[in-house]
Order: structure tokens, then sequence, then C-alpha cells
């Protein structure tokens, strides 16, 4: 059975959803959902954890690393 996502309507826009982020830590292990970010680019709201401190609606851009 092929089901779609459903995932949570942005908040801040209600035009967008709020779609999961993973990313790798220090060491090589996958971080599952560190971030969500809304899916409407004209919105931008996302929230975000490091180090364990959780922050929300922070400038979205690019990192060159």
């Amino acid at each position: 059975m092929d089901r779609e996502r459903e995932f949570p309507v942005c908040r801040k826009c209600d035009a967008g959803s709020m779609v999961p982020l993973s990313d790798y830590g220090r060491e090589g292990a996958t971080i599952m959902y560190k971030a969500w970010v809304c899916s409407n680019p004209d919105c931008g709201f996302n929230i975000r954890i490091d180090n364990g401190e959780i922050s929300f609606g922070r400038q979205i851009q690019q990192s060159f690393k």
C-alpha cells in the first residue's frame, strides 16, 4: 500500500507544511528530525535542535561546510 505522508501545517503561515530534515552528528551518527522547516519558501519558519536546545525562527541560509 502506497500512502503519502501527511506533515503538520505551518502555524505561522497556514500555507505550507512543516517537513522534517535530518543531519549527521560530530561522530557521523544520524540525527533524525534535527529540524522542521516550512515548505512555503515565502514563510521560512523553522524549528531546530542544536546541542540539546530548541530554537525557532532563525534565518534560513545555505551552509557551505
